[in-house]
């Protein structure tokens, strides 16, 4: 795993951990697939890409700020 791609799974780690004890989402958590990331919201696990769960947990905190 190169540098830029291990930043990108701490900043992923954190804006998880983040959403999660905003209880926004119940869970999260590397996969096999060094270049996914586990994400459980609304009840349903999602395994997606580090770029969309950056976007993804970047969008659900920016929202919930807002309101």
């Amino acid at each position: 795993m190169n540098k830029t791609s291990t930043a990108l799974r701490n900043e992923v780690k954190e804006l998880a951990e983040e959403a999660f004890h905003r209880k926004l989402i119940s869970g999260y958590g590397d996969r096999a697939d060094i270049n996914e990331y586990q994400i459980v919201y609304q009840g349903k696990p999602r395994h997606i890409s580090l770029v969309e769960a950056r976007l993804f947990l970047i969008d659900l905190i920016y929202r919930n700020r807002m309101y």
